[in-house]
């Protein structure tokens, strides 16, 4: 692709004009945009356009610019990451209305937990947890299970890297996160009270595909003093209904 007289590619810039969407930031408008990607106004105003044209992004009566349903049913055809949401939603549908608490779909996306799905019930507790919405792995039951099932590279990069926390029982020493991740691997599943949010604990379980390989995590948020065997026992039975559907047979 061509570069701009900055060295950035059109490929650059136009990824840069999508991330400047968020779970929370879903309308703005081409200035907005511009100021968050980094570009000129006149170049900003004319990508948009040019997004808006394609059916990529879509403006309203009043202007602002949203993402468009073109893009996503791009993002969808043959979509690895629906396929799975496709096998998941029946067995988490299951676990949702045996626990009464949130399920939760996570998948390992460049070094993070990203969400695929929640299902929640007017009843269920606090869950910071967003659709198509991201955690650190080392904060979160999902992202803890991603990891410890991950690659010894991938491990070795977050380990090295910054552990910041989200809550005061975050764990941000390597050392420790070590043998969580060892103790993961042990017991086969993630418990993490107080890891986000103080008044709750995640608990998560491998997904396996036709291969055997982790490819995600199933999780539910309980409140904090609740006890996770049910929890754990439910979504255990998710995993290994949605790993079939997938066509693992282990």
């Amino acid at each position: 692709m061509a570069n701009s007289s900055s060295g950035d590619s059109v490929t650059d810039r136009l990824l840069r004009v999508l991330e400047t969407f968020t779970p929370t930031r879903t309308v703005q408008t081409a200035t907005e945009i511009g100021r968050r990607a980094g570009l000129p106004s006149a170049t900003a105003h004319r990508m948009v356009g040019e997004l808006v044209d394609a059916g990529l992004l879509e403006r309203d009566d009043d202007k602002r610019i949203r993402i468009g349903m073109r893009l996503w049913e791009l993002a969808t055809r043959s979509s690895h990451a629906l396929r799975l949401r496709q096998a998941a939603m029946p067995h988490m549908e299951r676990v949702q209305a045996r626990i009464g608490e949130h399920t939760q779909l996570a998948i390992l996306e460049q070094d993070e937990a990203l969400f695929l799905e929640r299902l929640s019930s007017p009843g269920s507790g606090s869950n910071v947890t967003r659709v198509a919405g991201r955690l650190p792995l080392h904060a979160s039951s999902s992202g803890l299970v991603l990891l410890a099932f991950g690659s010894l590279s991938l491990q070795e990069r977050v380990l090295a890297s910054p552990l910041r926390p989200l809550a005061p029982e975050t764990i941000t020493d390597p050392a420790a996160l070590r043998r969580k991740l060892a103790e993961v691997r042990r017991v086969g599943h993630a418990v993490a009270p107080g890891s986000i949010e103080a008044v709750s604990t995640g608990v998560a379980v491998p997904v396996r595909d036709e291969t055997g390989g982790v490819i995600a995590a199933l999780s539910a948020v309980l409140p904090r003093d609740a006890q996770v065997e049910i929890a754990l026992f439910e979504l255990y039975h998710a995993a290994r209904e949605t790993g079939r559907a997938l066509g693992y047979r282990g």
